[in-house]
Order: C-alpha cells, then sequence, then structure tokens
C-alpha cells in the first residue's frame, strides 16, 4: 500500500478544468492507494466531486476506484483550505473521520481533518492519518502541537497506529533542524521518514525538504518498507518544463 501528500497551491475549480493540469494530477494521484491533498480551496465541493469522476474514468483506475472524503474549508480569515482524502475502495475501508479542535490556544492554522482506514493485506490493520500544512512562519509552535493531536487520536480511537503527512515547512528558514529536535513529535515515540537531504519542492532555487512523513510507535515504523518514504519528482517523471511543474503544483 503506498501513502501520499500532496500540495497543489489553490486546488480548486481552475485546476480542474484545466485539461493539462487535471490530466497530470490524475497521473500522479493513481500511482497511490492513499492520497491526501493540501491547500484545496473547493467550498461547494463540485470540483473535487469532478476531478473523483475523471480520475475513476482513467483506465488504470476502473477496476480499483477511488472514494473521497473532504474537511470543511480550514483555517483564519480569508484564507481558508480544506483537506481532501483520495483513497482505493479495494485496499481501504474508512472507518471514521474526525475534525480536530484545539481546546483554549489559537496554533493551529488548519486543524487536521482526522481519517482512520481499515486496510487490507497489509501489516497494519487500522491506521490514522493525520494531514499537516503549517504555516511557514509558525511551524515551530505548530509542529510541536500535533502531539496534543496524537494524544486525542490515541484516546479516541484507541489506536496507535498513526502516520502524520503533509507540508510541514520542517526546513530551511522556517525551521531549523536544531529547533526542530525540540517540537513534541521529535521525541524517541516518532520515526521521521523522509531523510533531510530529500528535495519535496519543484522550485530550482533550493532544495528543501518541507514535506514530511512521521509516524508514531515502534510498530508502525517496523511496517514501513524500509527506503520507500520518499519524494516522487513528477517534473522529472513526465518530462515537464519549469513552466509546466508550476502550473501543476505551483
Amino acid at each position: 500500500m503506498k501513502i501520499a501528500a500532496f500540495n497543489v497551491k489553490t486546488f480548486g475549480e481552475k485546476k480542474v478544468n484545466d485539461e493539462f493540469v487535471r490530466r497530470n494530477l490524475i497521473k500522479i494521484v493513481s500511482r497511490y492507494s492513499v492520497v491526501v491533498m493540501l491547500e484545496v480551496r473547493d467550498k461547494s465541493g463540485e470540483a473535487m466531486k469532478k476531478f473523483l469522476v475523471e480520475l475513476n474514468k482513467t483506465r488504470v483506475n476502473i477496476c480499483c476506484p477511488f472514494a473521497m472524503v473532504s474537511s470543511k474549508p480550514l483555517g483564519r480569515g480569508n484564507h481558508m483550505e480544506q483537506f481532501v482524502f483520495f483513497y482505493r475502495k479495494n485496499e481501504v475501508k474508512k472507518l471514521n473521520f474526525h475534525q480536530y479542535k484545539e481546546k483554549t490556544k489559537d496554533v493551529l492554522a488548519r486543524e487536521p481533518f482526522v481519517l482512520q482506514l481499515e486496510c487490507r493485506g497489509t501489516a497494519v490493520e487500522k491506521l490514522v492519518l493525520i494531514p499537516v500544512h503549517s504555516k511557514p512562519q509558525d511551524a515551530k509552535i505548530e509542529l510541536d502541537a500535533l502531539g496534543d493531536v496524537v494524544e486525542n487520536v490515541r484516546a479516541r480511537w484507541r489506536n496507535d497506529n498513526i502516520m502524520i503527512l503533509g507540508d510541514f515547512n520542517a526546513d530551511g528558514r522556517y525551521l531549523s533542524q536544531r529547533r526542530r529536535e525540540n517540537v513534541s513529535i521529535a521525541s524517541s515515540s516518532y520515526t521521521w521518514l523522509i531523510a533531510d537531504d530529500v528535495d519535496t519542492t519543484t522550485s530550482n532555487s533550493n532544495s528543501h525538504t518541507y514535506d514530511r512523513i512521521v509516524v508514531f510507535g515502534q510498530h508502525m515504523a517496523n511496517a514501513v518498507v524500509p527506503g520507500s518514504a520518499t519524494s516522487f519528482n513528477f517534473q522529472a517523471a513526465y518530462g515537464l518544463s519549469d513552466d509546466q511543474a508550476k502550473a501543476i503544483k505551483g
């Protein structure tokens, strides 16, 4: 089973209706069993419904179609985003979802929309996914707050098989390695799967590891195939120009 998170800037009606962009996004999503899309801007839900239809019409997905579950718009002020999960129905079953809410402080710009899945034929029977899109300037305090999210989920569903994934902005000027070592999800209970030297951007001006996957507990760490957690460079894989890659992701 392959799981991914993908931050597509302002993913909504305009990009879904762009045939070139849609076709390449479908190619990317089709590589995986579960994908959570970040920075979705689709208040009506119609754009994601259309994307799901087009995704499932693709030849490679006819035999094993995707389903979808979306959060409500999240954020502060006028900048609202959604987390949207696409998952193959023959590989996983949606068990529960939960919109995390902070009790007191407003630390998380976009509170995680948490999904619990039943996984078929894998080492982990039930898996919890916590998606992240942190505000760059607040990366440290947001990542530190994720420890509370994990504990909330563990108590709610009595499940320690937890994966945190998404755009952490956990590198470069936003978060140094030294400062990152002090956040709650950098304790010995967690394993960071994507190495610090992996470029997760589509920019040629930097090679930062902003996007991360972190798992809780030794059982989850053991269940991950060694070396399988990495970044997919779709620009190189599909032979795209910088402008084409930017049209898709940027």
